[in-house]
């Protein structure tokens, strides 16, 4: 079992910043990859980035690029969401994700995942 615990989420103006963490614990050593997803009230939940252990290959989605950054470290089990340039429109909880299947990083299909945080809390005011 991975257990994953985010951190890092908050009230944020617009053009600020903010940084997350996924602090993963547990059987890690298998995962492939670390997702950022995020769901706003009443829409679906969203593929925002992804990271991989082995190589730290990234990939974002393109509502994102260029503004946020995942990146990690292996030493601590840890991976981060560094969002910048933030929008009203990011407003949502974040959550992280642990996936072991290889394949498409860039893959938006939760299913693919087999672990998730609690979420946090991102709010960007206007």
């Amino acid at each position: 079992q991975v257990q994953l615990v985010e951190s890092g989420g908050g009230l944020v103006q617009a053009g600020g910043s903010l940084r997350l963490s996924c602090a993963a614990s547990g059987r890690t050593f298998s995962s492939y990859a670390m997702g950022w997803f995020r769901q706003a009230p009443g829409k679906e939940r969203e593929f925002v980035g992804a990271i991989r252990w082995s190589g730290s290959s990234t990939y974002y989605a393109d509502s994102v690029k260029g503004r946020f950054t995942c990146s990690g470290d292996s030493a601590k089990n840890t991976v981060y969401l560094q969002m910048n340039s933030l929008k009203p429109e990011d407003t949502a909880v974040y959550y992280c994700a642990a996936r072991d299947r290889p394949g498409v990083l860039g893959s938006a299909n939760t299913h693919l995942y087999d672990y998730w945080g609690q979420g946090t809390q991102v709010t960007v005011s206007s």
